[in-house]
Formats: C-alpha cells, sequence, structure tokens
C-alpha cells in the first residue's frame, strides 16, 4: 500500500463530543489508542544488524500485520524489562497531545521495535501457547477481533490478574492463615491458629462497569478461577441494563471449561450490594475490580471490599480527588491497589484463541464488538457509546 500526503482522520474538538471527518497532512494529532494495521514503511534502526535489541527490529518487514498496544515503548529500559511497559520511560500514550492516535489511515509508531506485535509472525509473542499453536493461532481468530488485542483484552487480563495474584488472597487460596500461607514448610497444626472453614476458602468478587473492558476482565478472571478449580462466588453490575444483559449473553455463551464451578451472578447496583452482604455475612468481597474511571465506582469498590480487601482500577480516571481519605484506606483496607490504566498483557492472545465464541463475532447477543464502521460515521458511534447505546465498535479508515 503506497503512502499518502494527506489521510481522514476522527478529530475531536472537547470539551463537548464534537466529533469531526477531516482529511488532514499525515500526520497530524489524531483520536484513538488503539489501532492494527500493515506496515508500509521501516524506520533506519530496523535491519538484520539489529544485535542485542527487540527482536522484532530484526525481524519485521513491509506488508507485515501488526497491533499495538495503548503505549508506545522502548522495550530495553529497565521499566521494560522486567515488563511494566505501558510505564516506559520514553513511552506515550497513542491519542495524546503528544503522540497521535491510531484512527486514521496512516499511523507512525515511535520505537515500534520494542513497541509492535507482530500477527504475520507470532514467533516474538511471549505465550504460554506451544510454537505449533502459535502457528497456527492466527487462523483461528478472526480479522476483526485481532484490535481488542491492542487494549481492551489486555487492560482486561490485567486487572483479574492483579486482583488473582495479589498476596491478600492467598490464604484464602492456600487454605493457610497469613502469613503462613507465604510459608509452606511450617506446619500449621503446630500454632494457635484455626483452621480454615470451606466458607473461608470461597473468593467473592464484584466486578464494577461491564464495558468492553469490564466484560474482558470478567472472561479472564472467570477462565484462570476455573483453571484453578478454586471455589468462587462474582457478582458483576452496571448502571447499564444493556449492559448487563450483554454480560449475561456473554456468560452463558461460554462453555464449562471458561465457566468454573463457581456462583456468577448479574445485579443492578443496590442487588449486587444486598448479595455480597448476604452471601459473606457482611464481610465483604476479597477483591473489586473496578472497571468505569468514575469517582463514585471507587466509593462504590470500597463500600463492597473487605477489610483488608484489594480494589483493583484499571478505569483511567480524570478528576483528581479520590472518594475516600487516607485513614478511610488504612483503617478499612490496608491498601488499595490502584492501576490507572493496566499494563499490557503480552499472553492475551491466549484468550483470543480459547474466546473466539465471545471476541470473534460481530453483533450477535453475546459478542463483544456490536459495529464495525466506517469514519463517515464516527461522530454518531461516539455519541451513542457516550449514551450506552452501543458496546465496542471498530473503525475501518478505508471504509467509506
Amino acid at each position: 500500500m503506497a503512502t499518502s500526503s494527506t489521510m481522514l482522520a476522527i478529530r475531536w474538538y472537547p470539551p463537548a463530543f464534537d466529533i469531526r471527518i477531516e482529511s488532514l497532512p499525515v500526520p497530524q494529532h489524531t483520536c484513538g489508542h488503539e489501532f492494527i494495521g500493515e506496515v508500509v514503511s521501516l524506520g533506519s534502526s530496523f535491519g538484520s544488524n539489529a544485535h542485542g535489541r527487540p527482536k522484532l527490529y530484526s525481524t519485521l518487514k513491509v506488508g507485515d500485520k501488526v497491533v499495538s498496544p495503548f503505549t508506545s515503548n522502548c522495550g530495553e529500559c529497565h521499566v521494560c524489562r522486567v515488563g511494566y511497559t505501558a510505564r516506559c520511560p520514553e513511552g506515550a500514550l497513542f491519542g495524546s497531545p503528544i503522540l497521535d492516535g491510531g484512527q486514521a489511515q496512516f499511523v507512525r509508531v515511535p520505537r515500534a521495535g520494542g513497541t509492535l506485535f507482530n500477527l504475520s509472525n507470532p514467533d516474538t509473542w511471549s505465550s504460554a501457547l506451544a510454537p505449533e499453536e502459535k502457528a497456527q493461532a492466527l487462523n483461528k481468530i478472526a480479522d476483526v477481533s485481532l484490535l481488542l488485542l491492542a487494549d481492551i483484552l489486555p487492560t482486561g487480563v490485567f486487572a483479574a490478574l492483579q486482583a488473582l495474584n495479589h498476596p491478600k488472597l492467598q490464604p484464602v487460596l492456600t487454605g493457610r492463615s497469613w502469613p503462613l500461607c507465604f510459608s509452606p514448610q511450617v506446619n500449621v497444626s503446630e500454632g494457635n491458629e484455626i483452621e480454615l472453614t470451606s466458607e473461608d476458602r470461597i473468593l467473592t468478587f464484584a466486578i464494577i462497569g461491564l464495558g468492553p473492558v469490564g466484560i474482558c476482565a470478567t472472561v479472564s478472571l472467570l477462565d484462570a478461577l476455573a483453571q484453578k478449580k478454586a471455589p468462587f462466588r462474582i457478582v458483576a453490575t452496571d448502571l447499564l441494563e444493556s449492559r448487563r444483559e450483554k454480560m449475561k449473553a456473554v456468560y452463558d455463551q461460554i462453555d464449562a471449561s471458561g465457566r468454573g464451578a463457581g456462583e456468577f451472578v448479574v445485579l443492578p447496583a443496590d442487588d449486587a450490594k444486598k448479595y455480597i452482604e448476604d452471601a459473606t455475612n457482611g464481610i465483604g468481597c476479597n477483591a473489586v475490580l473496578e472497571v468505569v474511571g468514575h469517582a463514585d465506582a471507587l466509593a462504590s469498590a470500597y463500600d463492597l471490599v473487605r477489610a483488608f480487601g484489594v480494589i483493583v482500577s484499571v478505569g483511567v480516571h480524570g478528576a483528581p480527588p479520590m472518594p475516600f481519605t487516607g485513614r478511610q484506606l488504612v483503617r478499612s483496607l490496608g491498601c488499595v491497589v490502584i492501576r490507572v490504566h493496566g499494563l499490557y498483557a503480552p499472553h492475551a492472545p491466549n484468550y483470543q484463541v480459547k474466546r473466539q465464541d465471545v471476541f470473534g463475532t460481530i453483533g450477535e447477543p453475546a459478542s463483544l464488538i456490536d459495529r464495525v464502521v466506517g469514519f463517515d460515521v464516527a461522530a454518531e458511534s461516539y455519541r451513542a457509546f457516550d449514551k450506552g447505546e452501543v458496546g465496542k465498535v471498530i473503525f475501518k479508515p478505508w471504509d467509506q
């Protein structure tokens, strides 16, 4: 595909939802932190002599299909080497004032060898899939669902893993009280601790916010709990009935291997609070996933979580104040896990392959993607999403 001096792009004129489609020079500041595309040009850093750098600098070719996470990152500094790529000191958020976004016909990707994932050659994927499975994976994944790998699915996976792997959940998972849960060599019967009951071993989660990321977090959490064969309760809630109905349809689509043997309910906010009070005898959730990005949602998470529990927040919060004080956190939680936007989870393709029944369809009751449209209906799509009238919408910039 040849490059052009102009492109169509979606432009936002805040603070209102004033969305316009404009023909612009390539590039200009553009909306969008999610994109997939075809490589049309490589910078001078790419080539066979890129020794000691991320493998993509040596292997990426013009014509390859790629997906980008929501931030650029160098892939070479300490922060990137330990896996926290979304917090790379040299990185930036696509679609922010300092880096053009992906809702356009062409996108410039800085530090691309450390940022992109090659969808034409999965050799560079960090994945639990076997090599032969990775080689076949792209044939199993619907093209339209690949965009979910840019942000929505990895952020949902991140939220689920943050909750499930938090140290405060280890007593429930191991059946050993704190801090003996970290010392398998210590004989519990020799101490003064009372053995955990079967009720103590049930993990209770709440998920607040059932937009696309909330659904991905729910699917990921259910799958992880099923693999652990851990007893659990999950209550999923959203203020919008349409989103609650979508979550129910998605859950009904998941087979037994991805559901586990726990209890899963979708309820309005007040009913969810009552359910948790009754199910836990007023103790509250082990962990709450806040996937909204609003102070009211964080306040609701605080109301649902137990003392010394965990709140994982991957909603992007715009307002600076927190809805609770430091004294409240120390007294009731001991700690709150706050992640303003999650880190990229490179093993998200595992869930893509397993859950194409949810991620690979369009416009069905259990589809995460509701519509695939051209830029000509971008403004209306933004409006409908803001009002909760539609779920995930994907733009195809070359379809007009």
